[in-house]
């Protein structure tokens, strides 16, 4: 019995002991797999942004082969006092970049070949990607014509899956010219980063930043790298001491919106930090408008005009299309002049003077209102001014519906029944075209500016 009793104590504590050893291995795999969880949620990636290089001189690459490999610039008119809009990447060798002054080009790269720009073919070549990056992954969201990002999904956010998934995506958009269109893809914990990501290798680059290289790798930047640091801001930043990325990083949120004095700041803030919401949660766009450089034939003060109200009714469109309501109105044209040298300029003379007028209104969305306040600005243009080479109108100070003051006299002054027209004209100008209905002083304009290059947005209803 004692012997028994012996065995069954010792049969009791052995399963004791081998039930206590398999808790301590079941708390070592449940640590090993939290442990291994925690480091792949550090190294998860929420985005994916794709950045067409070269985009518009590429297309022209494809579509013409004698131009393949070859230094190319895509030029909005073939004229010397014009810029440069996008070169090759043979072109780009030679130092020609955007904004290069064709006459400069010429200068720096003697064989380059001047294409002038087709918008259909490049709209035609980014519906085409698009669907070969929809085979791979849905796209999110189309930010301009030679950019777009995806969102990823459950094990696509893994760094090797998220990776592959890069790869990927570049063998699809490769197929659809045959290798003439490169691609550089960034991945990020968000979308702002994964912009910067694409920058960081060009051409045809593949580059990721998971949340823990993030740091690291923003260090490394210039504050220029940044979308939205532009030279102004830069100025500014270092006008209150920021002259770094490290410096810029160290400041606390609070800081950062004083240094921007708007919201803008926090999320700038939160976005470095691998923190992931939507660029559209950071609102509406606060200004609509279009530009357009004068062909020789239309380089008259009337023409401008003409011109100018083409311009109105497409930004209108646009902003009635966003659900958005207008208080500023703003035109600048540009002309040729004796002012010093400008340098290297968007379009036009590097010799030139802009005459530019705006004035705050009454919350609008009616494009006959917009007209009225266009032509005040437009008559107040000195009549030495003889010689426009570009236009430039803008509607700002844009609010959204539910931010919309509305007036006392909405029903009195006949702005709601022209908004309602307005309204109606889009939705048939929308599907037949731009310019099947419009205002009777808006008809000999419609030709005045044919569209040229979207490069924003990809306006198929103009």
């Amino acid at each position: 019995m004692a012997d028994e009793a012996r065995d069954a104590g010792e049969g009791m504590a052995g399963a004791g002991q081998l039930e206590l050893a398999r808790g301590v291995a079941d708390r070592r795999e449940a640590g090993t797999r939290e442990a291994g969880s925690r480091e792949a949620a550090r190294r998860e990636l929420n985005w994916i942004f794709v950045d067409l290089n070269s985009y518009f001189a590429s297309c022209e690459q494809d579509a013409r082969p004698e131009l393949r490999n070859r230094p190319v610039a895509v030029v909005p008119l073939q004229a010397d006092t014009t810029s440069v809009i996008a070169a090759s990447y043979e072109a780009k060798a030679f130092g020609v970049k955007t904004g290069t002054l064709v006459g400069e080009a010429r200068r720096m790269c003697p064989g380059i070949e001047l294409v002038e720009a087709r918008h259909e073919l490049y709209v035609e070549y980014h519906h085409r990607i698009v669907e070969a990056v929809e085979g791979c992954l849905p796209v999110t969201a189309v930010l301009s014509i030679d950019e777009m990002a995806c969102r990823l999904m459950g094990r696509e956010r893994e760094l090797v899956e998220a990776l592959r998934l890069g790869e990927r995506v570049k063998r699809a958009i490769g197929g659809v010219a045959g290798g003439t269109l490169r691609c550089s893809v960034g991945l990020a914990p968000n979308r702002w980063l994964a912009k910067i990501a694409s920058d960081m290798e060009k051409p045809d680059g593949l580059v990721a930043l998971p949340p823990d290289l993030l740091r690291d790798a923003l260090l490394g930047l210039e504050l220029r790298d940044l979308p939205g640091i532009g030279a102004r801001t830069e100025k500014r930043l270092r006008a209150q001491g920021i002259g770094s990325m490290a410096e810029l990083m160290a400041q606390s949120r609070e800081q950062m919106h004083g240094l921007w004095g708007s919201v803008w700041g926090e999320r700038l803030w939160y976005w470095l930090r691998g923190e992931d919401f939507d660029l559209e949660d950071a609102g509406h766009a606060q200004s609509m408008g279009h530009q357009h450089v004068l062909g020789p034939e239309l380089r008259t003060v009337d023409k401008a005009w003409a011109v100018a109200l083409k311009l109105l009714h497409k930004a209108a469109m646009r902003m009635r299309r966003e659900g958005l309501w207008a208080g500023r109105v703003s035109v600048s044209v540009g002309f040729v002049g004796k002012a010093p040298m400008r340098g290297s300029t968007p379009f036009g003379p590097a010799r030139s003077e802009t005459w530019h007028r705006e004035a705050a209104i009454a919350e609008c969305q009616d494009t006959t209102t917009l007209i009225e306040v266009l032509r005040r600005l437009w008559e107040m243009m000195p009549p030495e001014k003889t010689q426009p080479f570009f236009v430039s109108v803008t509607l700002g100070e844009l609010v959204s519906e539910a931010e919309h003051r509305l007036t006392l006299f909405e029903d009195e002054d006949g702005s709601r029944q022209r908004r309602k027209l307005a309204t109606a004209m889009d939705a048939v100008n929308g599907k037949y075209g731009l310019g099947t209905l419009a205002p009777a002083t808006m008809m000999t304009a419609l030709k005045a500016a044919p569209t040229r290059i979207a490069f924003r947005t990809i306006p198929e209803i103009f």
